[in-house]
């Protein structure tokens, strides 16, 4: 379980970073923000992923797919959290 969280924070904080880095414009975010819009667009890609593609345990609970997912649902709340800013 230990584990479990220091990956959460340690990716967490990469998805929001890469999000924030790939998304051009001005973010003004701390890094409790940064590490929470990674951790959401973990969720949010992981959820859309098994929606679309269906949930795979076979490969285990680390895949490429999930790395992926993971930038472009970080991507997908950095627009959402822009437009509700406005």
């Amino acid at each position: 379980m230990i584990w479990f969280i220091l990956i959460l924070l340690i990716f967490g904080f990469v998805f929001g970073a890469i999000a924030r880095a790939v998304v051009p414009g001005d973010d003004s975010m701390s890094l409790v923000q940064t590490w929470a819009l990674g951790v959401g667009g973990s969720l949010l890609g992981g959820f859309l992923g098994a929606v679309i593609f269906g949930f795979d345990t076979a490969d285990g609970a680390l895949q490429a797919g999930g790395l992926v997912g993971s930038v472009i649902g970080s991507i997908l709340l950095l627009l959402i959290v822009r437009v509700a800013r406005r």
